[in-house]
This record gives structure tokens, sequence and C-alpha cells, in this order.
């Protein structure tokens, strides 16, 4: 697919560089990390792996096992492998399967104690027993919830009652590499296991570096903008030099403000192509919407590019012999939790989801509820109820009945 004859980004192009660079030299990072969530590169894990599968490439997975197994992080995650009473789970791919899919930003420079790592995106991915359909389900990173202590090692916290972001944040706290990875893991499955009662079988986490790498290893995507659209993190001043436009931190709030002489990105409305950096830089943006629609216009327009990436992918890579290298590539964005099940056995037991068996849902049908002036969101009724499908692996008739929470992307 090619882009709208006349659709452009309105912004200049990178100083110095071609059509073809790999991006602006981006501003010094800020002191602390930036907390926006990253739904689509979370998905984007297992969900191309589910579509290879689902597009009957067993044959060219089965030829990729050995890179597929040997390119992605696996830890070991008390929470998964054990059940809320420490027994051992029983290890089976049949049966309805619940994978938690957790976004991360780290600073790179950071050490133990500099800058907890929070949850950025926290996504339920449920599929149905018949392995034909998959649900992804989110829970908002400010939902107050009740974090059980965590006495394991590292730093030790005492249970409390906070944003569930700081479950992975409070698990992998006083820890490095792959212990805080697992430590964040277990907390915050152990906190969605107490809060909602939902267990897990796998699990990723996925990070920004390894999101943008993905699709500049794929060419880039063609996606459709529906709203203007304008970056906080990326602009000109009146030299052409790259700096960061109009964007301010008061506690956890961004505030957004004009500086003279600072030409911030802007996404129009319309059919764009996408480089990685730019592709990422849009699907942060929350503060400068045209509809005003926030934090959940970001997971929208993060739901439609994923799709893009899905789209690419089948068209353009289905039967061709950079295959293995896209999967190697997805591979070595995440580390994994699998639950005792081989990495290609999750793909060939999911080969019957296809493009449309993966729907995305609407969380709070996509409206804020906020409490404590702003502090925390909760979960409306019908959130907790949608929840409570997912339990029971009924979430497919949830979704029919609930339509209008059937994200449209």
């Amino acid at each position: 697919m090619s882009s709208t004859p006349g659709a452009t980004l309105d912004r200049p192009s990178p100083a110095g560089n071609g059509p073809d660079d790999d991006g602006p030299e981006l501003p010094p990072a800020p002191t602390k990390k930036r907390r926006d969530p990253l739904w689509a590169k979370l998905v984007i894990v297992f969900g191309v792996l589910l579509l290879l599968a689902s597009v009957g490439l067993v044959t060219a997975l089965k030829y990729g096992e050995h890179k597929i197994n040997n390119s992605v992080n696996t830890v070991d995650v008390d929470a998964i492998n054990k059940d809320a009473n420490g027994n051992e789970k029983h290890v089976t791919i049949t049966g309805p399967k619940n994978i938690l899919l957790v976004g991360i930003d780290p600073r790179v420079d950071a050490q133990p104690g500099d800058d907890l790592i929070r949850a950025d995106s926290i996504i339920i991915l449920h599929v149905n027993a018949a392995h034909d359909a998959a649900y992804l389900v989110s829970i908002p990173r400010d939902t107050k919830v009740a974090i059980p202590e965590k006495m394991s090692a590292g730093a030790k916290h005492s249970a409390s009652n906070t944003k569930i972001n700081n479950a992975f944040a409070y698990g992998a706290d006083g820890l490095t590499g792959d212990a805080a990875m697992a430590g964040g893991l277990d907390l915050l499955a152990k906190t969605i296991r107490a809060n909602y009662q939902i267990e897990f079988d796998a699990a990723a986490i996925v990070n920004f570096a390894g999101f943008q790498q993905v699709v500049d290893y794929i060419g880039g995507v063609d996606l459709y903008v529906d709203e203007d659209t304008t970056s906080i993190h990326i602009g000109r001043d009146s030299t052409g030099k790259t700096v960061t436009p109009g964007m301010r931190q008061s506690g956890d709030l961004m505030h957004v403000y004009s500086i003279p002489g600072v030409t911030p990105i802007k996404y129009t409305k319309g059919m764009h192509h996408f480089k990685g950096w730019e592709a990422l830089d849009y699907c942060r943006q929350r503060h400068v919407l045209a509809n005003n629609d926030g934090d959940y216009g970001r997971q929208r327009h993060q739901q439609q590019f994923l799709k893009a990436v899905f789209k690419k992918i089948v068209t353009q890579y289905v039967g061709s012999p950079k295959l293995s290298g896209v999967v190697e590539k997805v591979g070595q964005t995440m580390t994994v939790s699998d639950g005792g099940i081989n990495l290609t056995d999750w793909v060939f037991a999911m080969k019957g989801i296809g493009q449309d068996g993966l729907v995305t849902m609407k969380t709070n049908n996509g409206k804020f509820n906020s409490i404590n002036g702003g502090v925390y969101e909760q979960l409306t009724p019908e959130s907790l109820d949608m929840l409570a499908a997912v339990r029971s692996d009924t979430i497919g008739q949830w979704a029919i009945d609930h339509s209008d929470w059937v994200a449209s992307s």
C-alpha cells in the first residue's frame, strides 16, 4: 500500500540527512525517563508470531525454530510457573490461555536505585479454548490496586495501595538484568491475580529500542492518521537543530507550552508512511491530539499501527526468504517467561488465529474514570465484568454483547 498523494508529515527534514535517513539526532534524554505507554510494541511480540502461524507457515516456522527459540531471552517467573498456593502448575498447551504483555522504557544508563522501572503498558492477551481468537485487554497504568508485599531478592516493599504500574517497579527494585525482569513480572502477575483472579500461562516484556528496530527492519509501515497529532518530543529550532518542544513535568503530569522559535513535528490527518522513529514518536503522543482524547486516543493509534504492521508482514513477507529474519528480529526485542512451553509450540498451537481473530477491547469503554482528583484511575463495573469474562473464557460472547467496547482499529 502506498501513501496517499499529497498526504505528508508536516515536519522539516532532519538537518543534513536525505530521505533515507535513520531519523533525527534526538535531543539529550531527560533526567527522568518518559512514562508513555507503548502498546503497539508489546503486542507485536506475540502478535506477529501468532500471525505468522495463522497464515499456514508451519513449515517455514519449523525451519526457523532454532532461530526463534535462540533469539528470545527467557526467564523463570514464580507467578507464571506456580499457582497462588505455591503449587507447580500443570503445563499444557490446550485450553484457554492468558499471556501478560508488559512494556517498559528504562533509561539505558540507569543503575539500581536510580529510577524504578515502571510498567508503561499492561495488557492481558487472552486466547480462547478453541485457539482461533485472541483478545487484548489493557489495564490502565494509573489504575489503583492492592500490590502484595515483595520480600524476595532485591529491595523489600510492604503491601500498598497505589498505581498498578508500580507493581513491576517494586518487583524489579534492587535487581539488574534478567533478575530485574523476572522480579518485575512476578510481582505484577501476582498483583493482577490478587485483584482480578486472573492466572497467566506466559508473559513477555518488550522495550523501547526493540520496537523501533522491528519497524525499521520491515521497512516502515503505511498508516492512516485519524486526527492531527503534534509531537511534544521532537521538534526543530530556527537553525534546524533537533530540540524537545513544549514539554514540562510537574509531579506525574506533563504540561504543554509553546517555545518561541521551535516548531514541533506534526502528523496531519491522512495516509503516511512511517519509519521506525516516526512511528514510535506518533504512537507516544497523547497531549496535543485534535480530538483531545488523550491516553485513549494514543491507545487507539497504537492499535491501528499494530494492525498496519501485521498487514505488511502478511503481504510482503509471507513466502519470502526474509521471513525467518523477521521472526528472529521480533524475538530479539523481548524477554519471555514461557510457562514451560516451547515458544514454537505456542506458535503452532495458535495457528488458527488469523488477522481478524485478534480483537482489541476498550477498557472503561475508552473513557477516563479518574479518582482522587485525577491521581488514580479505577476500572468501571463493566470493565471488571470484562475481566471476569476473560477469567471464564467467555470474552468472545461478552464482546458480541458489548460491541461498542470493541476497538474499530
